[in-house]
This record gives C-alpha cells, structure tokens and sequence, in this order.
C-alpha cells in the first residue's frame, strides 16, 4: 500500500481518527505500507517524540510494524528531519529516494515528488537549503521551541507565497518527469506532494510510462493499493 500528504497534527482531528482508522484496518492486511512523504504537518526534529500527540501516532506505527507491517518512509517536504530515533521507536525504515522497488515483475520508482516540481525555483532552493546536513545540525542544535516557532514562520510565508505563484509552477515539470523514468528504467512511477491524485500516461523515448499521484488527507484515507497484479485507488472513510 501507498499511502501520502498526511499533514498529520493534533489539530487535524478527522484526519488523525482516519489514520487510526487505516492503521487498525487496511494497513493490517499489507505485507508493505510506503508513506511517501509529509506524515505530519511539520517536524521539527525527534526531540519533539516528547510531545503525547506524536508519542500516540508513534504508537500506531510501532504497533503496525509489530503486527508484521513493514513500513517504509520517504521524507517529504515537511517531515524531512525525522531521524534515527523516530525510525527505532517506530520500526519504520526510512528510505532514501528515488525508492526503486518492483510490483509483481514491474519495476516502478517512488518519490515524495517535490523533486519533480522544477519550476518552482524558490522552493528547490529552500529544499536544497534545508537538506543540506550541515544546515540541519545547526537547526537542530536550537531549542526545540525555537525550533517550531520558525517552522511556523516558515510554513506562514509559505502559504501567502502559494496564493502568488501560478497553479503550473507548483505541479510537476514534464521534463523532470522524464528525467526521472530514464534514471530508474522503469515504466511507473508513484508519488505524492502536489495533492493532485490522478493517473497520468507518458511517452518517454518512445516507452509508455505511467504516472500515479496520491492524494492527501482530509478527514478520509485514500489509498493506493497493489494486489493481484494491478494497482487501484482506494478510499476508507471514518
């Protein structure tokens, strides 16, 4: 299962209960669960386990590897500090991408998908910023308070920046699409962050490429799912 855009946090109660929902239902029943990316909100480093609301979907993710879930994890654009002991407190594995795995006898390649969005070049000069290693020992060497307040100053003038930018420069740039199936050699490729679900077709030197989008979460789960050899949305409301 595939599942992304979460944005997780104590706010969000309709989602949360979606996702305990997920966890005691559907999750259950895969061999394999790939969050690609933007579990949370934001996270502002593994100090903040700390806090009840994350010790509570910790919990979850422990309990699902434990049932016998393997759980990989691709950082998104939001959760991109999660650390080692995030990853041992849950038994999740964090991947880093692209993530090339195959279904059945298919090769695909999984991304959050931020790296698709070219065109947005104040954005992958943040990305390159803020995952650079060096600039995330210094960041997470300030306390963890100061730590969020920046977060959300960051996430503030990220949203009044969205409202103006152009719909196109915050979606995928053809090119790095492109780019992306000849690196992995694959026809299919899934992944999330754009919040724009949809089953897209490619032709790449002259090969057809299949692209899924995930959807985000809003107060229901939707799913990708692969079994049987095919792959299908799926959508479990709480």
């Amino acid at each position: 299962m595939f599942i992304a855009d979460l944005h997780l946090c104590a706010a969000e109660g309709a989602t949360t209960r979606a996702f305990e929902a997920f966890i005691a239902g559907p999750a259950r029943r895969a061999a394999q669960l790939y969050i690609l990316g933007d579990l949370f909100e934001y996270w502002a480093g593994d100090d903040d386990l700390a806090d009840p609301y994350h010790q509570h979907i910790a919990r979850l993710l422990a309990d699902l590897t434990q049932h016998g879930t393997a759980i990989g994890f691709v950082a998104g654009n939001r959760d991109f500090l999660i650390g080692e002991a995030f990853t041992a407190t849950t038994g999740v594995t964090r991947l880093t991408e692209p993530v090339a795995i195959t279904l059945g006898e298919r090769p695909a390649v999984l991304l959050h998908g931020d790296t698709l969005c070219t065109d947005d070049h104040a954005y992958q000069a943040f990305r390159q910023q803020v995952r650079d290693p060096v600039w995330q020992r210094a960041f997470l060497a300030r306390p963890l308070a100061e730590r969020r307040a920046i977060i959300e100053n960051i996430r503030a003038h990220s949203e009044a920046g969205k409202r103006q930018k152009a719909a196109d420069i915050m979606d995928v740039n053809p090119d790095a699409v492109a780019a992306a199936f000849r690196a992995a050699d694959c026809d299919l490729m899934i992944h999330g962050h754009t919040h724009r679900p949809a089953t897209h077709t490619h032709t790449v030197d002259g090969r057809p490429c299949e692209r899924w989008v995930l959807a985000d979460w809003h107060g229901e789960a939707p799913y990708l799912a692969w079994s049987d050899g095919t792959l299908r949305r799926e959508l479990l409301t709480v």
